[in-house]
């Protein structure tokens, strides 16, 4: 439980505190279904956290677990707790039975359904009920299905916005007094180099609102207003009649794929190429076998070449180019794994960065593709922010 102190009242001269009590939501998986299946499991917790916001914490149980009674017990017994459980049709009896054992329960057929006598509100496939001081949201799913009802409601105000180009010390110090002001909580969250995510919190109505205005206006070219910087970047473009485009190779499509999950993206983006070999560098960008003779394909000077020819061949407004050594061999002294460069273009200006990322292939593939985001947008601060 997180408990943020509030400003102090004073009441017949003596001083009190306002305690506000954030509510925590945690997500436990029972069955080896959702271990395995990573997209089903990706799914449900993209669901939920679209409604609700922020999970706290995810635990996996084998649905063979003899322990589920003890996991269950201890995410049922902490205070102001809002728990998610979720598992199959074939085990949603099951698990059904060990929480009224949990909660000191009995299971009652309800329209056809064994569920706890204590809940009150439910589906066929999803029921709520309250032990203590937790709201407990049980629900089954299995492949190809919709994720069933959710019963649990935001427990408070909450918003995401995104800041560039601000050290996490600096901004934290910002943001303290200001946030003390309106009674919001935050938590500062490092994306890549130079871009920090900022979620709020505020049990009073307006006050998160006016949080914001004050970091809008006291970080105007800087911050984005949104949970989600593609989202955000698709409508702008939008509104602008704009477009943009990408030339990847290391990240095989990445960034196609970050933009495409979002609804619009159709608006903003006709198509990308992925040009991973050098002969389609040459045949599809038109970057020169020169360029790629003396620079090697890892480089600004074909990054430089690459975002150049997919902003002619696309006729976008926008272009991103990326070429790297993702690993996990490949690397060199000169340029080991995980060396990265990006290229950005509008039709006035243009930037190549070199960048260095740790982690595995997928781990390195992803910073890339968040840090070029993050340069395209800096490339043209006017038309974004």
């Amino acid at each position: 439980m997180y408990l943020k102190v509030d400003k102090t009242a004073i009441i017949k001269g003596r001083k009190l505190l306002k305690v506000y009590i954030i509510m925590k939501l945690h997500l436990i998986f029972v069955s080896d279904k959702f271990i395995y299946n990573e997209i089903l499991q990706e799914y449900v917790m993209r669901s939920i956290t679209k409604k609700l916001g922020n999970v706290d914490s995810i635990q996996f149980i084998k649905q063979s677990d003899n322990a589920l009674f003890l996991y269950l017990e201890e995410a049922f017994n902490k205070k102001e707790n809002n728990v998610i459980v979720v598992t199959t049709k074939q085990h949603f009896t099951t698990v059904g039975k060990v929480i009224v054992t949990v909660t000191e329960d009995n299971q009652v057929l309800k329209n056809g359904i064994l569920l706890p006598s204590k809940a009150k509100q439910f589906y066929e496939d999803s029921y709520l009920l309250e032990y203590k001081d937790t709201k407990i949201n049980v629900m089954h799913i299995d492949e190809g299905e919709r994720l069933p009802h959710l019963f649990l409601e935001k427990p408070q105000e909450s918003a995401t916005v995104h800041i560039f180009e601000e050290e996490q010390e600096l901004l934290e110090t910002l943001l303290l007094p200001i946030a003390q002001s309106y009674n919001v909580s935050f938590t500062l969250t490092k994306i890549v180099e130079g871009w920090l995510r900022v979620d709020a919190r505020s049990q009073k109505y307006g006050e998160l609102d006016n949080f914001l205005t004050s970091l809008k206006k006291l970080l105007p070219k800087k911050m984005v207003a949104s949970a989600s910087v593609v989202a955000y970047m698709i409508e702008k473009l939008a509104q602008q009649g704009k477009k943009i485009s990408f030339a990847e190779s290391c990240t095989g499509g990445l960034l196609s794929y970050f933009f495409t999950k979002h609804n619009g993206a159709s608006q903003v983006l006709d198509g990308s190429l992925v040009t991973y070999s050098n002969a389609l560098k040459e045949n599809w960008l038109a970057v020169l076998e020169e360029t790629l003779v003396n620079h090697g394909a890892v480089s600004a000077e074909v990054v430089r070449e690459m975002s150049e020819g997919v902003l002619s061949v696309s006729g976008a407004h926008y272009a991103i180019s990326i070429s790297g050594i993702a690993g996990d061999s490949g690397g060199t002294e000169e340029k080991p794994v995980g060396t990265v460069y990006i290229g950005v273009r509008s039709e006035n200006a243009h930037q190549e960065q070199r960048c260095f990322f740790r982690g595995d292939r997928n781990y390195i593939q992803q910073q890339s593709a968040l840090y070029a985001i993050k340069m395209v947008i800096l490339l043209d601060k006017e038309s974004f922010f």
